[in-house]
């Protein structure tokens, strides 16, 4: 039934719209009925915030979920003016700011299964380890010494920060773990925390590729600084105070910081709208 609706709906607007318009309308409409599982009289304003929020956690921008929202909402005031139904369950769904600027960041549910993704490997391990419990760049990363670790106090000592400021950051007992497995695991010598075979550090390019694969293995977009995001996120959802989360972060300016308090917000408005 959702099907021949849909077809005919399209082939009404087929004038209207252009051919990439029908094109990615037709997708969107196959994908949500998918995602539901319902016949398009039984879906309800909940199954479209669902729909919402797991397009959310895939990583996909504003402006592709704006595009999808707007095809469903079409489709039901198409169903509306034919009377096909009587109810239209996307009229109380707010359409997502095109241009959010919120950064992208991880699940909890999320960082356990790239870990798990990881396991099998000492440094791919540490590398999301640290990242995660750090909130570094990748670039600040891949400049770790082995000396620059107190290993007694679990701080990394970041010489050469952006703007070239200089902090320490703190990492957690998990971390020190996992980059002691992989250290012990290392077959040779460098004084780079994360070393490539001939004793230098690991190229960017070289970490960027490990987390593309991930990606595609994971099915949802991760990339080494979505871990700095995830990082300072989950600290604004436990109400860390902005100065501790800014000094962390190696921010100079406060007002970087405050994206990530209004992350905690949209994170928490994200839970709301699941179980309304």
């Amino acid at each position: 039934m959702n099907l021949e609706v849909q077809q005919t709906f399209l082939d009404d607007h087929s004038a209207r719209f252009s051919p990439e318009t029908i094109r990615s309308y037709n997708i969107a409409l196959r994908q949500f009925f998918t995602f539901c599982n319902k016949d398009y009289l039984e879906v309800k304003a909940l199954d479209v915030r669902s729909w919402l929020a797991s397009m959310e956690d895939q990583g996909l921008k504003p402006r592709t979920i704006h595009l999808k929202l707007s095809a469903l909402k079409s489709f039901y005031q198409y169903c509306m003016e034919e009377n096909k139904t009587n109810k239209n369950p996307t009229v109380t769904i707010q359409t997502p700011k095109k241009d959010d600027s919120l950064p992208y960041y991880l699940s909890k549910r999320q960082v356990v299964l790239l870990q798990e993704q990881t396991r099998n490997d000492p440094r791919d391990r540490a590398i999301v380890e640290t990242l995660y419990a750090t909130g570094v760049r990748v670039s600040e990363l891949l400049q770790i010494k082995l000396e620059d670790i107190k290993w007694e106090t679990r701080q990394i000592w970041i010489r050469k920060g952006k703007g070239n400021k200089e902090r320490f950051v703190l990492f957690t007992h998990e971390c020190a773990e996992r980059l002691k497995t992989y250290l012990h695991h290392r077959q040779y010598n460098s004084p780079y925390l994360f070393a490539n075979n001939r004793g230098g550090h690991l190229s960017r390019v070289f970490v960027e590729k490990r987390f593309q694969e991930y990606t595609k293995k994971l099915g949802f977009k991760v990339v080494p600084h979505t871990m700095r995001h995830t990082f300072a996120a989950h600290l604004a959802e436990k109400n860390m105070p902005q100065s501790y989360i800014q000094e962390l972060l190696g921010h100079v300016n406060i007002n970087s910081t405050r994206i990530y308090t209004r992350l905690m917000e949209h994170a928490r408005k994200k839970q709301y709208d699941r179980y309304q």
